[in-house]
């Protein structure tokens, strides 16, 4: 059946497009990051929504340059040409998956959500009526990302822009009703958010918006639409109100934001938990893969929901306002418990081997030690805490089976009021790695991130001894096999200590790294520090090592690479 003709309706010049190709959408994304780049400091300077932080253009061409590199990666693959020439599903889904691995802001990262409901769509097809399809599927899935949508804002001119094009046409009609739609949207934003209208701006988010379908008008039709009036900087009272954020404002402090991998079910168990932290929480994504953003007073807790929610990577932490002034004195644990004082902070951290428990005394953690067999319970990784005698604890349990038992010790803290944050770390060279980066003089939240931060990037490994027969995701081990075992799977089945260590090492480095971290134990054949430093000495150029002795009660080997 025809499509009635529409008011918009017109003939189609030779210049113009009638399909989003591939070729198409790598103009647009280039198209898109040159708008944003022209305009960024003009957007930034009317930021005054939901934080003005005078950022919004710089996160929004940030994201969209991601982007179009992500983009042009795709046509720059190894035999991406004849049959093999991207085609639109490749490049929409690039742009979308580009923009959310580096989505900056709040807007960034709604843009980057807007993207990827219209990747879902053009991957379908490319012509007008799916393009309309496709901006109605952003707008509403941009929409559902926000937490606390208000009007006025980036999310009404996309909604704007779906609404305009709703009938669909050919592809340059709709790329033009979509434009003017969002246009006329974005001048009447002042008369729907009141922090707008006092300022006498029109929302920045939605000013990007209109920037990047700007581009896509362009793209399709030749002709670029009429740049935008500029806009008048905001009033100063109220770009000053619009700023009460951190220590002593209206707002939380800290803008946080990371990658996250984890399952459906978990992400709507963090949204509302970060709901309950702060605001502005926008998760966009899915297929496990999602990005986060909110603007909490605890980033600690904002990062520490990630990691029980899945696993947080690229993890950002932006101070909205000065941070208060450090205390005059930062005693450390050993030295303020000896006066009777609390210690400003403090790194709890369980450990095997009594070297190993030594070793990171003598860095100022309070120290559980493991023993075979018997793991610590809730009531000593308490009782570490308190012996800790601080203000603020950094809990480390070093293992993946003490998870349970240290949430349980870090709740009980916190009734106490001690301000209790845990790492899962979940071996103990990941905990080595935390507490090298540990720095009691940061603020709390930037210290906490900075640990986990270390920790996450530690892939680690255990080399073991079989006690009996039994199947593995490896094969079948007898008693008294040597076991690798890489993230807590047995990867390698071996006879002799040194020589599977050696193949481990290897398969952990393929993936890179720059330093490798061995903590030895007393049980281990001599020597075998020098032999594993020497063999990574030979075949990794540019890897570091360094060593440890675990002493009594530890695993034989344990191999972090960082």
């Amino acid at each position: 059946m025809s499509r009635a003709p529409q008011p918009f309706d017109h003939a189609v010049r030779s210049d113009e497009r009638l399909v989003l190709d591939a070729e198409a959408v790598r103009a647009w994304s280039a198209r898109t990051a040159e708008a944003l780049g022209r305009e960024r400091a003009a957007i930034d300077a009317i930021n005054v929504f939901p934080v003005a932080d005078g950022d919004t253009g710089t996160n929004l061409y940030l994201t969209a340059d991601a982007a179009h590199r992500a983009v042009e990666a795709v046509f720059a693959a190894p035999g991406a040409t004849g049959d093999r020439a991207p085609d639109t599903a490749d490049a929409v889904r690039a742009m979308a998956h580009g923009a959310l691995l580096e989505a900056r802001g709040n807007s960034g990262t709604i843009l980057s959500q807007l993207l990827r409901g219209m990747a879902g769509v053009l991957a379908e097809g490319a012509d007008g009526d799916h393009l309309a399809r496709a901006l109605a599927t952003a707008a509403a899935s941009a929409r559902a990302a926000v937490a606390h949508p208000e009007e006025g804002t980036i999310l009404t001119v996309a909604a704007a822009a779906a609404t305009g094009c709703r009938d669909g046409g050919t592809l340059p009609d709709v790329a033009r009703r979509a434009y003017d739609g969002a246009r006329t949207a974005l001048e009447a934003t002042p008369d729907q958010l009141a922090v707008l209208g006092a300022a006498g701006v029109v929302d920045a988010g939605g000013q990007g918006l209109v920037a990047v379908l700007g581009a896509l008008l362009e793209t399709v039709t030749g002709t670029a639409p009429e740049a935008l009036p500029p806009s008048p900087a905001p009033a100063p009272a109220t770009a000053a109100a619009a700023e009460g954020c951190g220590p002593g404002g209206e707002g939380p402090g800290y803008e946080v934001l990371y990658l996250l991998e984890a399952e459906d079910a978990a992400v709507e168990l963090l949204k509302a938990r970060l709901d309950a932290l702060g605001d502005s929480l926008v998760v966009v994504g899915g297929d496990g893969l999602w990005n986060v953003h909110v603007h909490v007073d605890d980033a600690g807790a904002a990062v520490e929901a990630g990691i029980e929610a899945g696993r947080p990577h690229r993890i950002r932490v932006t101070h909205f306002a000065a941070a208060p002034a450090p205390e005059p004195h930062r005693a450390d644990g050993a030295a303020a418990h000896a006066r009777g004082e609390r210690a400003h902070r403090a790194v709890v951290a369980v450990l095997p081997g009594e070297g190993l428990a030594g070793l990171c005394a003598e860095a100022g953690a309070t120290t559980v030690q493991a023993r075979p067999g018997e793991p610590p319970a809730g009531d000593d990784l308490l009782a570490a805490v308190r012996r800790a005698h601080a203000r603020e604890v950094v809990l480390l349990p070093n293992d993946t089976d003490l998870r349970a038992a240290a949430a349980t010790a870090a709740e009980r803290a916190r009734a106490e009021g001690i301000r209790v944050a845990l790492i899962p770390t979940r071996a103990a060279v990941q905990g080595i790695a935390a507490l090298a980066v540990h720095e009691p003089d940061r603020s709390f939240d930037e210290d906490v991130v900075a640990m986990t931060a270390a920790a996450g990037a530690t892939r680690y490994a255990e080399l073991a001894v079989a006690e009996r027969q039994s199947f593995t995701s490896a094969g079948v081990c007898q008693a008294g096999d040597v076991l690798g075992l890489i993230e807590g799977d047995v990867a390698v089945i071996g006879q002799d200590l040194t020589d599977t260590a050696r193949t481990v090492l290897d398969r952990m480095l393929q993936a890179g790294g720059e330093l490798v971290t061995l903590v030895v134990a007393a049980s281990a054949p001599p020597g075998l520090a020098a032999t594993l430093e020497a063999h990574v000495r030979r075949g990794y150029l540019a890897v570091d090592t360094v060593a440890y002795h675990a002493g009594e009660g530890a695993p034989p080997l344990l191999i972090g690479v960082e």
